[in-house]
């Protein structure tokens, strides 16, 4: 090895990618806009108010009220980082999600998605995959090398829609944070530039009208399709990614 190598592999070329601006993302099934309380608070609060069960594993919620609700947007809608997304799903005209982009950090070419929120309508429809699709290429397009995924190593859906959708496991970070007044665990996903070209291919025919029969059942699982792409896997989920 060289010695100017010894530090690490040259990163020829590389410029700070932009901060995100909260522009819209539109696919075929989903579209995402800046969350907005006025606009999106009580539609959201509603979908959510199917299952308390979706606040677990989220530093806040659930919320009482529409009221509270629309106070907890009001305080993140302009921040910078985190970045919240409200998401539609097209094929209902709902808007029954929420994600952000945050830890954003150009000038080291990374950034993570989280705060992800599915209200149980948005859950394993194709707009919440369209969504996470999205914003994973508005990342990667930008010029970010990096894009994180991190989870209560406890919440083994989250764990399970990671490695689906081709981020590879990390390891977990023990006693990384007290939330509501529990040791969080939090384990690491991240997909790298490098990967990005094959796991758009992966995603672009996933969603392909071509891939779901006449009831919407899909016929290649995303799971399968990413599989190839990912370097490693998660020890704590049994057998492939569904889905």
């Amino acid at each position: 090895m060289a010695d100017h190598d010894r530090a690490g592999e040259p990163v020829p070329g590389f410029r700070p990618p932009p901060a995100p601006g909260g522009e819209p993302l539109a696919g075929r099934y989903a579209r995402l806009v800046r969350l907005s309380a006025d606009e999106h608070a009580a539609d959201l609060h509603r979908a959510n108010s199917a299952s308390d069960a979706i606040w677990d594993f989220l530093p806040y919620g659930p919320f009482s009220s529409a009221a509270a609700y629309h106070r907890w947007v009001r305080e993140v809608e302009a921040g910078p980082d985190p970045l919240f997304y409200a998401i539609q799903n097209l094929e209902t005209g709902q808007w029954s999600g929420v994600a952000s982009y945050l830890r954003i950090t150009p000038e080291m070419g990374t950034i993570e998605v989280g705060h992800i929120n599915f209200a149980p309508a948005m859950q394993r429809t194709r707009a919440a995959t369209d969504a996470m699709y999205l914003m994973m290429e508005w990342a990667f397009e930008a010029g970010y090398r990096r894009y994180e995924w991190k989870c209560n190593a406890r919440n083994l859906g989250s764990r399970r829609a990671a490695e689906r959708l081709g981020f590879s496991y990390e390891g977990v970070f023990r006693q990384a944070a007290v939330v509501k007044g529990r040791n969080r665990d939090t384990a690491w996903f991240a997909c790298i530039d490098a990967e990005w070209p094959a796991l758009k291919e992966a995603f672009r025919a996933w969603l392909s009208p071509e891939n779901f029969d006449a009831e919407g059942r899909q016929k290649e699982r995303l799971g399968d399709l990413t599989r190839l792409v990912r370097v490693s896997s998660d020890p704590a989920l049994p057998g492939p990614s569904g889905g």
